[in-house]
């Protein structure tokens, strides 16, 4: 059995568990809630980086981060499927799960901003530049949506949309329609998408 640590908004650790499922491995993971600030979580003993998802093997060994995580589980499941053996297929699916990965980072540094200083001490400028990484990124997707549902690109592509529903009120779906219909695609051929959703 391998243990998941990750918490329930987390859309690295949501990544995790759609590809688990996808892969057909959700009866692999147990998924343990976990804490990043809270000083007694053993999250930081399982990863010296104290950040999640992190995968724990029986042994105590441990991976991080999800790419490398989605990147196992594909292994584990035989090779070929969430990652493209076709170097083609396989650089364009990496290159949009780094897209939605910087997508997702930029996001929640825009989070982590006004969670951890002080109104006062909260830095516009800061906010602006990652609000900026955050709409070129739609842009691209909008431009380029995933065109498989089962990939590592499409599945954290999904993941980033979630996410800004979830922490910023879907505010994206206005200015891109073609996402949005992407979206609903990917949740009819997902069913993990519904079933991992933060609430």
């Amino acid at each position: 059995m391998l243990i998941l640590r990750s918490a329930a908004p987390s859309p690295f650790g949501r990544k995790v568990k759609i590809a688990a499922a996808v892969l057909g491995l959700s009866d692999r993971l147990t998924v343990v809630a976990t804490n990043t600030a809270d000083p007694a979580d053993p999250i930081s003993t399982v990863n010296p980086l104290g950040k999640i998802p992190t995968l724990e093997f029986d042994n105590g060994a441990t991976l991080f981060d999800s790419r490398v995580i989605l990147e196992y589980l594909d292994h584990l499941a035989g090779g070929g499927k969430i990652i493209p053996a076709d170097p083609s297929a396989r650089f364009a699916a990496l290159r949009t799960q780094a897209l939605a990965d910087g997508l997702m980072d930029a996001a929640l540094l825009q989070i982590y901003e006004r969670r951890f200083r002080d109104e006062a001490k909260v830095e516009p400028k800061w906010l602006e530049m990652q609000a900026g990484k955050v709409a070129r990124a739609l842009s691209a997707l909008d431009a380029s949506p995933p065109v498989e549902h089962g990939d590592v690109g499409a599945i954290a592509v999904a993941c980033a949309l979630g996410y800004l529903d979830f922490r910023f009120e879907g505010r994206w779906r206005a200015e891109h329609p073609k996402l949005v219909e992407w979206l609903d695609a990917f949740r009819a051929t997902t069913p993990a998408y519904d079933a991992t959703a933060a609430h």
